[in-house]
């Protein structure tokens, strides 16, 4: 069964747990996320209702849906962020990625009134 970040950081003395979360703050893949946990691709594989195939072809890919990417992350028990950087701007952290359905719609919806008129 697999098991969710926070009850495997609960148990990791104070030092370990230090050291996994300076490191995962260096991390670039998903594979080494995962390695960081302390999960195997099988343990992943579980959490996600998948094969283990399927994480090692998941954990191989260069390009994926962001919401492929959180259903990863929080099956380890983890939150994905999305943060946009600027030059001479803070750093913005994108919440509502599904807003832009909302202008989708209001577009084609602008077109239809045109098309029909």
């Amino acid at each position: 069964m697999a098991r969710k970040l926070d009850d495997v950081m609960a148990t990791l003395p104070k030092d370990r747990k230090k050291r996994v979360e300076d490191r995962a703050m260096e991390l670039a893949t998903l594979k080494d996320l995962r390695h960081a946990v302390q999960l195997t691709q099988e343990q992943m594989a579980a959490a996600l209702g998948a094969r283990q195939d399927t994480i090692s072809r998941l954990e191989k890919r260069s390009d994926m849906l962001l919401s492929t990417m959180r259903h990863y992350v929080e099956s380890m028990g983890g939150k994905l962020e999305l943060v946009a950087t600027f030059p001479d701007r803070p750093s913005v952290v994108i919440d509502h990625l599904g807003a832009d359905v909302t202008l989708i719609n209001r577009v084609s919806a602008g077109r239809r009134a045109r098309a029909t008129a």
